[in-house]
């Protein structure tokens, strides 16, 4: 079992917590953990409120929402979509679509695979392609077949590159961010995963929104994750938790570390987080 980071103390004065889905609440096959469900359960029952953010689109989100009771309204496209407990879109930041052209035309000509999110579905060209199965798993419905993205690209909630070769994803990634980190969120959620999004459709401030929506402050909001695209909510809420399978450069931006998503971290977390407002109660 890996050990939690003992220092600096674990924060009592958290009114929510903002979880990611992959790589934190869930196991590497998609699995949601008895335990994880328990640890939610528990968060309600001493009156601090659970929500989840990610890089995933709604429909992908929907069946974790569901089993872990999920009240309030839920962060999809690293924030660019906010959804309410009846899945009704609340807010939609989108891609400009010159941007999503370019950008297009930038993962074609580095062999990299695209895959455009909008109108609530999961466009692709090549359904054998990597990752496509893993993907299908994960949002729980079927990607439709298509030669182009011409019909949707003003209405584009994630562009996605795809590749299995994580070193050219990396250097396509700073390349994108040269040309327009000024215009758009460019960041990988895996790394196999580039999503380009909306420039507010981040994490931090998919956070900062849902933290206006349900009237919590953000400096009594936790947020935990395990992946770069985690970083901009750990950069403003009031206290941050690392996965311990996160790389390095995750782990140095958060408060605290726990453990891996394998070792069910994500509720080592959250009873971390419960015993240190016992102890302050009690205190």
């Amino acid at each position: 079992m890996t050990d939690l980071s003992p220092e600096p103390v674990w924060s009592a004065d958290i009114d929510l917590l903002v979880s990611d889905m992959d790589g934190t609440i869930v196991t590497p096959d998609k699995t949601l953990t008895p335990e994880a469900i328990a640890a939610v359960a528990r968060l309600g029952e001493a009156g601090i409120g659970f929500t989840l953010i990610s890089a995933r689109p709604p429909r992908g989100m929907q069946r974790v929402a569901k089993a872990l009771g999920v009240s309030l309204p839920i962060a999809a496209f690293n924030g660019g979509n906010l959804i309410d407990a009846h899945d009704h879109l609340l807010s939609a930041r989108r891609l400009a679509p010159d941007l999503a052209r370019q950008a297009l035309t930038l993962l074609a000509q580095r062999g990299v695979d695209a895959w455009v999110f909008a109108d609530g579905g999961w466009r692709l060209r090549d359904p054998n392609a990597p990752k496509v199965d893993r993907e299908r798993r994960a949002v729980a419905f079927e990607p439709t077949v298509v030669e182009n993205f011409d019909d949707v690209i003003d209405r584009i909630d994630k562009l996605v590159g795809v590749s299995e070769d994580h070193d050219l994803l990396q250097n396509v990634e700073l390349e994108a961010q040269a040309l327009w980190g000024d215009q758009a969120t460019i960041l990988r959620s895996q790394p196999y995963y580039l999503d380009f999004t909306h420039s507010q459709a981040n994490k931090g401030g998919g956070v900062t929104a849902l933290c206006a929506e349900v009237g919590v402050d953000l400096a009594r909001t936790a947020v935990i994750g395990d992946m770069f695209n985690d970083v901009s909510m750990f950069q403003v809420a009031g206290f941050a938790i690392a996965m311990g399978q996160a790389p390095q450069g995750v782990k140095d931006e958060a408060d605290v570390i726990t453990g891996p998503n394998t070792e069910n971290g994500f509720a080592q977390a959250i009873d971390r987080l419960l015993a240190a407002r016992a102890a302050a109660h009690a205190g």
